[in-house]
């Protein structure tokens, strides 16, 4: 009986020693979440620097989102954007298509703790900014997402840009009324940089 207990006593110490002492010639890494590797990776308060300067754009927009309606129309305008400091920039556009004219404005804030931005959209028109998209750049792909509400209902919103990094930008809106399942595109902008 002694020696069942001695030896199951040395599995115990044994069972110890293996667990909380750090292998000889190996040093203990320390587990870091992916997420914090990530972020270590990819500064992303320079991701919207490629849109720094002046713009004509082509712009498609749906009439009736939400409602079955594919009838668009089509604008053509200008606008410049401008850095504030890193990571903060805004942008200034107007647009003129048939029978109507839009100004706007947006402003696009980096959060340096999350790694995120937050783009604030405004039109002469309202007067007021729209609640704030939030997103990032993942693959040379930015997607930014907010809850608004529209003609009553409450939708998601979604901006995606691509392209950044040539000469042509490109970016879409959607909006989905079942809570991001599906999407419907109702804004498409593609634009040309005008030499400065």
């Amino acid at each position: 009986m002694r020696v069942l207990e001695r030896l199951g006593f040395c599995i115990v110490l044994y069972c110890f020693a293996f667990i909380h002492l750090p292998l000889q010639g190996k040093p203990r890494q320390q587990s870091t979440p992916a997420s914090q590797s990530q972020d270590a990776a990819h500064d992303g308060q320079h991701d919207f620097d490629p849109l720094i300067g002046h713009w004509r754009y082509h712009l498609k927009r749906r009439l009736h989102p939400l409602t079955g309606s594919n009838e668009w129309v089509e604008y053509e305008g200008t606008g410049t954007c401008r850095k504030i400091w890193d990571g903060s920039e805004i942008e200034q556009a107007s647009f003129d298509g048939p029978n109507a004219h839009i100004e706007g404005f947006v402003i696009r804030l980096y959060n340096p703790e999350s790694h995120q931005w937050r783009l604030y959209w405004t039109a002469r028109k309202s007067g007021i900014f729209d609640p704030p998209q939030v997103g990032e750049f993942k693959n040379g792909r930015g997607v930014f997402v907010a809850q608004d509400t529209i003609n009553g209902k409450t939708i998601l919103i979604r901006y995606e840009w691509t392209n950044l990094n040539t000469e042509s930008p490109h970016f879409e809106q959607s909006f989905s009324d079942d809570g991001g399942k599906t999407w419907e595109v109702n804004w498409i902008t593609d634009q040309k940089r005008i030499s400065d």
